[in-house]
């Protein structure tokens, strides 16, 4: 392969985007995101349908199909929040549990409401991620890279912080002893549950994408 040959992420969520590039400092690839190739290609590339049982068959399924649409290297992830109390939901359902898919002002509320009358000691969550190489186009033919990461945390009863995005204002990490949205893409950067995923990943990526 070579180095001509951009990666890209097969997101539109610009959170998404900003942390994987802070991700991926320092591994010699070309990062575009969705938008960035629709412009290089001059036409759309196809939403995927996120219909998977788990994370990790949404992450394939977006990999896959974003990477046979740019005919170039495409790394995806899938990602989101498990509540105990609430039987793993949202789960994969995550960024469109209130309905609208990333509308977080109201997955948040909903969130809130589902965790009203839960104690405290009963407010376990995690965020979960899994992260999928695919590029048919290339040495990898039908083979995937994969890789996964977890963050343990709390659910509080008020969002707290203004950075990030999706649940974070309300996911409490006693790691870093702040709501990943107080912490934002720098302290978050180091623990969350994609940052895992990448830790996983960037060396067989770097392998793999090395001209």
């Amino acid at each position: 392969m070579t180095a001509a040959r951009p990666l890209v992420f097969a997101t539109r969520n610009r959170g998404k985007l900003v942390e994987l590039h802070e991700l991926l400092a320092g591994v010699p690839v070309e990062l575009v995101g969705v938008a960035d190739a629709q412009r290089r290609l001059g036409r759309d590339l196809p939403d995927t349908v996120e219909d998977a049982e788990t994370f990790l068959g949404n992450a394939a399924k977006k990999a896959r199909e974003v990477a046979r649409a740019t005919g170039w290297p495409a790394l995806a992830d899938d990602s989101g929040l498990e509540v105990d109390a609430l039987d793993g939901a949202p789960g994969v359902h995550s960024a469109r549990w209130a309905g609208a898919h990333g509308d977080d002002a109201a997955n948040n509320a909903k969130l809130m409401r589902a965790m009203r009358d839960v104690p405290a000691e009963l407010r376990t969550a995690r965020f979960r991620c899994a992260l999928v190489l695919a590029d048919p186009a290339g040495p990898l033919g039908d083979e995937l890279i994969t890789s996964d990461g977890v963050v343990e945390g709390v659910i509080l009863d008020a969002p707290r912080g203004a950075g990030g995005f999706g649940y974070d204002p309300l996911f409490f990490c006693p790691e870093i002893g702040q709501t990943f949205a107080e912490a934002g893409v720098g302290p978050k950067g180091h623990i969350s549950h994609r940052a895992r995923a990448m830790a996983a990943m960037a060396p067989r990526l770097r392998a793999y994408l090395a001209p």
